[in-house]
């Protein structure tokens, strides 16, 4: 059976990082909101609030993968329950198990480091400033999921954490 794996966090805690890194090593599909959003917002339909829009396409192309048969991480930042709901929804539509991870970085003045020197990878994206990112709502998680925290271990624990957890749901 396949896996959706959906990464959430705020921007800076070390979502992409993980994700590019996690794709790799389990050979999985690797989608990312971000570049969905910027390419809406560069686009001639000039969406300027693609939040939606980013977070729909993405879903729609990653059970296109899991309908294939491919795993697939899902690298957004997920903050409120409809979002979260609507990759539960794209699992079942799938036909693939949902392990939901939450990266964290606990360490704040790491964090907003990270935040402040960070550039961006993809052409057109802005990224947030400290301030945006602290204003940002963030709603407390209900469901199970897996913690990550990308300040108590480096990446490649992280990627070697949600992987385990990735072989579990599958065995």
């Amino acid at each position: 059976m396949t896996i959706l794996v959906s990464l959430s966090g705020l921007p800076g805690v070390g979502k992409t990082t993980l994700a590019k890194a996690l794709a790799a090593k389990v050979k999985a599909v690797y989608l990312r909101v971000d570049s969905i959003e910027t390419a809406l917002k560069n686009s001639a339909l000039r969406v300027n609030s693609a939040e939606d829009a980013g977070y729909l396409a993405v879903a729609s192309v990653a059970l296109d993968n899991l309908l294939l048969g491919f795993d697939v991480i899902a690298d957004s930042v997920n903050p409120v329950e409809i979002t979260r709901n609507l990759w539960a929804e794209t699992a079942v539509f799938g036909h693939a198990l949902l392990l939901n991870v939450e990266v964290v970085c606990s360490d704040k003045a790491l964090h907003r480091n990270r935040v402040e020197v960070r550039a961006s990878d993809i052409q057109g994206l802005v990224v947030p400033t400290w301030q945006q990112v602290s204003d940002r709502t963030f709603e407390p998680w209900l469901e199970d999921r897996v913690l990550v925290d990308t300040s108590i271990n480096d990446i490649d624990e992280c990627v070697s954490k949600v992987a385990r957890e990735m072989k579990k749901y599958t065995l």
